[in-house]
């Protein structure tokens, strides 16, 4: 029985709120730009945990995992920004900076672990 990849499904889970979130941001506040820097980092964090996965040695998979951490740094950035700005309600932020909270420890301790 395959063991469940926790970074990998939360990642991804992830990935699919901030699709949402920038399809919100262009339809309901028609905002392009920020937005557009939110979609890019926040898709890329799990984009960069699935070539960690498939890395071909351990300097590899360490590289790409942190690549997914600063993606995860600058997301919550762009998240922040978003709110500050009135673009994201603090509902919708709280609720996205959990998240992303999350996957910083979790890939934090993964690169600790394996250092």
């Amino acid at each position: 029985m395959k063991r469940d990849n926790i970074v990998q499904e939360k990642s991804y889970a992830f990935a699919v709120r901030i699709v949402k979130v920038y399809q919100y941001l262009c339809t309901e506040k028609e905002e392009f730009v920020l937005s557009k820097q939110l979609l890019r980092c926040g898709t890329s964090i799990g984009a960069n945990v699935e070539e960690a996965i498939g890395g071909q040695s351990k300097k590899d998979f360490f590289e790409k995992l942190t690549i997914s951490y600063k993606e995860a740094r600058e997301t919550h950035y762009w998240i922040r920004l978003l709110t500050d700005t009135d673009y994201i309600n603090n509902e919708q932020s709280e609720s996205l900076l959990k998240d992303i909270d999350e996957l910083l420890k979790i890939i934090g301790s993964i690169q600790k672990n394996n250092s």
